[in-house]
């Protein structure tokens, strides 16, 4: 089955990054997808007026058929009178892209995506992308642990101004961000070049996803290249050495992969405990899960105490039946995470499994 709800890009990053650019590339380069753009203030998003035909108080049509519109209140009723708008005929688009600038973190609008029951019954996350500045991002990095928690929370990083840095510090920048957010894809754009056909499908959360693209988004590009290497974790080579600094250190990202299909209670009661211990730290919990007595994974997703219902692989095939999961969190020691694990690993029927610490 397919999943016919609308998809929502979330777009943040460092101030001065290069989000602007990146909108105007969205709207002027979205290919046959029209986009409907959420900023909050258009004088905020610098849009390029020689592209836009048509403007009102709440909407500006651009020359591509795409669309922006300025945040009027709350964001629920924004985006709920775009798609009344979109039910009735009166605008046309088949994406919502959210800007969000002056909303340091990301993680109130995915809780409200979840937690508001019209949005999580006609939209999906599609993917947060983080636009980062090789020129500025690191210095940004050392200075604002907002910037810090938009990196982990990405699916997709942006690395912009690649023109104007010496490579060497470009790949530097690279291995850090990295470090930091293990799980995401990165990409490299001068003036938003080639980013259009990126921002779609990035996560693996959604009906009809096959199974090698929800493996990718749980585990990382690079993981899920080939999904049978190093399942245990235990021999994966060090790290590249990165320069830190303190506002990294407090994020802390592990992985496990369990051999033996997990007993449901124990799922259960692993994931209430960690949520109710530190559920506001944790900036994203997902995976691909095996439960005993159901044949199909499941691909699950969480930002704090929320959680998107589970979406079954019915395309999985082979005996691999080993579940992967990944914590991202906040002001958590690695021990303390791995306590966590050492939890769900002890509920298991022979307790196999292995852990790594990216």
């Amino acid at each position: 089955m397919t999943d016919s709800r609308i998809p929502v890009t979330l777009l943040t990053g460092f101030l001065g990054a290069g989000k602007t650019t990146l909108l105007n590339t969205l709207l002027t380069d979205a290919g046959t997808e029209r986009i409907a753009i959420i900023v909050n203030e258009f004088g905020e998003a610098g849009l390029d007026h020689d592209l836009i035909e048509t403007s009102s108080e709440e909407i500006v049509l651009m020359q591509s058929g795409c669309l922006c519109c300025s945040v009027r209140g709350d964001l629920s009723d924004t985006i709920a009178g775009l798609l009344d708008r979109l039910d009735n005929g009166l605008l046309d688009f088949g994406r919502i892209v959210i800007e969000t600038t002056g909303l340091a973190d990301p993680g109130p609008i995915l809780q409200t995506m979840t937690a508001d029951p019209y949005l999580a019954r006609e939209t999906r996350l599609d993917g947060v992308v983080t636009v980062v500045d090789a020129a500025n991002g690191p210095a940004t990095l050392d200075a604002q642990f907002e910037a810090v928690s938009q990196v982990a929370m990405a699916d997709l990083i942006v690395i912009t101004k690649t023109d104007l840095v010496p490579e060497a510090k470009v790949a530097a920048f690279e291995t850090r961000l990295r470090a930091i957010s293990p799980t995401a894809q990165i990409l490299r754009a001068v003036r938003g070049a080639g980013t259009a056909a990126r921002i779609r499908g990035l996560s693996g959360l959604r009906r009809g996803v096959a199974s090698a693209e929800a493996l990718a988004w749980a585990t990382g590009p690079t993981a899920a290249a080939d999904p049978l290497a190093n399942l245990s974790g235990l021999d994966r080579p060090a790290a590249p050495q990165v320069d830190l600094s303190p506002h990294d250190a407090r994020i802390g990202t592990v992985s496990v992969v369990l051999d033996a299909p997990i007993p449901a209670h124990v799922f259960d009661y692993w994931l209430d405990t960690l949520i109710a211990l530190r559920g506001p730290d944790i900036l994203r919990l997902k995976g691909i899960a095996f439960i005993e007595d159901i044949d199909d994974p499941f691909v699950f997703h969480g930002v704090q105490h929320l959680f998107d219902p589970p979406v079954r692989l019915e395309d999985w095939s082979g005996d691999d039946r080993r579940s992967r999961i990944v914590i991202i969190a906040r002001d958590m020691t690695r021990p303390e995470l791995q306590r966590s694990l050492d939890m769900l690993r002890a509920g298991l029927p022979d307790r196999r499994a292995g852990v790594a610490s990216p």
